[in-house]
């Protein structure tokens, strides 16, 4: 009679026929081992692209005619000629401007309708030269835009907002990210005297628009 020998799952186990608390831990180990070299990668990326907002600066803006068209209706007439320049700071990203509209304001009213400018890639460190014409049909203000002006007008000057809106997507090898919205906000000083009826009315001085993403 031959002997028959029964060996128990967990005599098994012992021999190192299936360890299941060595799997989870290998499991676990491979996991964590991902996750954070993905980081790392993630983190070294993002130091990278990490890219500066473009730069804005208006040189000139030259108003040729702000005239509402009679006392009583308060409907405004305006064209506005702007000069300004736009500048990429990195010096390893570059900067595609999808869209872009320009529109001139007066004490938190805007007087001239939307200009679109064409889109444009700019590239590292790159400075470019944008000049937009904004005119204004008509278009409603406050009642009380024409004592503001003839007070502003007084005292020499009137100060004028440059508002731009715009979609951006930044550029890097040939990676490109997403769109990205940004706003610019300039003042122009324009001298604006009693003895001064000749248009274009040309802006003072240049000066540093702010820049929001």
């Amino acid at each position: 009679m031959s002997q028959i020998s029964i060996t128990s799952p967990k005599h098994c186990a012992k021999k190192g026929g299936i360890n299941i608390n060595n799997r989870h831990k290998k499991l676990f180990f491979t996991f964590s081992t991902f996750f954070t070299g993905l980081l790392l990668v993630i983190f070294l990326v993002w130091l990278i692209l990490h890219p500066e907002k473009p730069e804005f600066s208006l040189t000139e803006a030259d108003i040729y005619s702000l005239n509402l068209t009679s006392s009583s209706t308060h409907l405004l007439n305006s064209s506005i000629q702007l000069t300004l320049f736009s500048k990429n700071p990195n010096k390893k990203v570059g900067i595609y401007y999808d869209k872009l509209l320009v529109y001139a304001a007066y004490r938190g009213q805007q007087i001239t309708s939307e200009a679109s400018l064409p889109p444009f890639y700019q590239s590292h460190e790159e400075i470019n030269l944008l000049t937009a014409f904004l005119q204004g049909t008509e278009l409603p203000v406050a009642q009380s835009f024409g004592y503001q002006i003839s007070r502003d007008r007084s005292t020499g000057k009137i100060i004028i907002g440059l508002k731009m809106d715009g979609k951006l997507r930044w550029k890097i090898g040939t990676w490109v990210s997403g769109a990205y919205r940004f706003n610019v906000n300039c003042l122009a000083i324009v001298a604006f005297g009693q003895n001064m009826t000749t248009p274009p009315l040309a802006s003072i001085q240049g000066t540093r628009c702010s820049t929001t993403i």
